[in-house]
């Protein structure tokens, strides 16, 4: 039998209908393995292990009585440290405010809560989920970083900490840590779920995202989130797939480029068309133009932290700042209209495909020491403001190596649904 705390969100919930499984004997399980495990992964920032444990006994009896408030009742999820919430303080991953004391719940954290949802902690991000490493690690191996800026969300849903965790990303901080960790990780269309009680870094990019083990379980979290019934995401009887190396395939690691290979062929001999795709010279600009817009909004989005807090930010961090406050308006702009136009000509190309394959990461984590990896990768679909599902496809010499589905905005459904196609074909990590 598979130890609870390896459950999936749709499992648990099956298991609490058949009365084999309670949510307080989920969380227990939980709650043994963050004990065990959280002092050398450092996934948590914070747990409220009282308050979660009063919210399964209070799911259980309802459950008893026959009062299921949603398809997350019972379960519970972590949260991502940039995400308001209401009983926890949210740190924003920075020193000065990890006191900071919401009185609200961000709308992804409400919504979760009217579905059923337990919040059992907030996991660790990086500083205001820029690049400056958190605590957290890889759970395959200590020494490598599990990415950022979702790294103790990645990291607590890969080592069976939590079932599922909300991250978000602005570059790659989705994407990177789910390959890294080899789980699934789905960043939603920009402007799909609503951002409120999410502190901008770039409004241009963020978007909110979904870390879990299964594909299934994002589809659920994804319908939670939009109010919509999960049964509508369903897997295709047949695919028609694009492969897009884009313009840094020469810097992918070797292990990285066999691994796809063979992702590749075991689709194919699932029974995918797959079709290489060369984008136009006009993209090869799209991660430059990423860097503009990113840094022009980030410095002005945090110049007050940039004069009352400048001591406490990291180099890193005032070195984006500095880049953007020197960035003249006229420039900001046409990136923006240059990105725009590489939109518009993506939604043509995509025509007529279910989903587009594209790299995850360069290849496999690289040590903690050295930072939370290169989001090379998944800068240019960030910009293009699409949706993307990271899937495992696989290890390396020492850790997990990933595939992501990219589309034009608004084919989040379409994504999802080739992902659930893709699932069983992939190696898991």
């Amino acid at each position: 039998m598979t130890a609870p705390h390896w459950l999936g969100i749709a499992e648990a919930a099956q298991a609490f209908a058949a009365r084999t499984l309670s949510p307080v004997e989920l969380l227990t399980s939980l709650l043994q393995r963050i004990e065990k495990l959280d002092p050398v992964l450092h996934a948590f920032i914070r747990l409220d292990a009282d308050a979660a444990m009063a919210a399964a006994r209070t799911a259980e009896q309802e459950i008893a009585a026959g009062r299921v408030r949603g398809p997350l009742h019972g379960v519970p999820i972590g949260v991502k440290d940039i995400i308001d919430t209401s009983d926890m303080p949210t740190g924003l991953g920075f020193a000065p405010y990890a006191g900071r004391r919401p009185v609200w719940d961000a709308a992804c954290v409400a919504l979760c809560r009217e579905a059923g949802a337990i919040i059992l902690g907030k996991t660790v991000t990086t500083e205001f989920a820029y690049f400056s490493p958190g605590k957290s690690r890889n759970p395959h191996n200590l020494a490598y970083t599990p990415g950022g800026s979702s790294s103790g969300s990645a990291a607590a849903v890969a080592d069976g900490m939590v079932p599922a965790a909300f991250g978000s990303q602005t570059a790659g901080s989705l994407t990177r840590p789910a390959a890294y960790c080899g789980i699934i990780g789905y960043k939603a269309s920009h402007g799909e779920f609503s951002l409120s009680g999410l502190r901008p870094l770039a409004e241009s990019f963020d978007s909110m995202g979904i870390l879990t083990r299964y594909v299934a379980d994002a589809a659920l979290m994804r319908a939670v989130l939009l109010r919509q019934d999960a049964a509508t995401t369903r897997a295709p009887r047949t695919l028609r797939l694009g492969f897009c190396r884009s313009f840094d395939w020469h810097r992918m690691e070797d292990a990285a480029k066999d691994a796809t290979g063979s992702a590749l062929a075991s689709l194919r001999d699932a029974g995918a068309r797959i079709e290489d795709i060369e984008l136009p010279p006009a993209f090869a600009q799209m991660n430059e133009l990423h860097r503009t817009v990113m840094a022009f909004e980030v410095a002005r989005n945090y110049t007050f932290e940039r004069v009352f807090h400048r001591a406490n930010l990291s180099a890193t961090f005032l070195a984006l700042c500095q880049t953007g406050m020197e960035t003249p308006h006229s420039t900001y702009v046409a990136a923006l209209n240059q990105i725009a136009s590489c939109r518009t000509a993506f939604a043509q190309l995509f025509a007529g495909y279910d989903a587009w394959l594209a790299p995850s990461a360069l290849g496999e984590a690289p040590l903690a020491s050295d930072g939370t990896g290169d989001p090379v990768m998944s800068r240019m679909w960030t910009a293009l403001q699409g949706p993307s599902v990271s899937l495992p496809i696989g290890r390396g010499p020492r850790l997990p190596i990933a595939l992501q589905l990219v589309g034009p905005p608004r084919s989040d459904d379409q994504l999802l649904s080739a992902a659930l196609w893709l699932e069983p074909h992939l190696a898991r990590a």
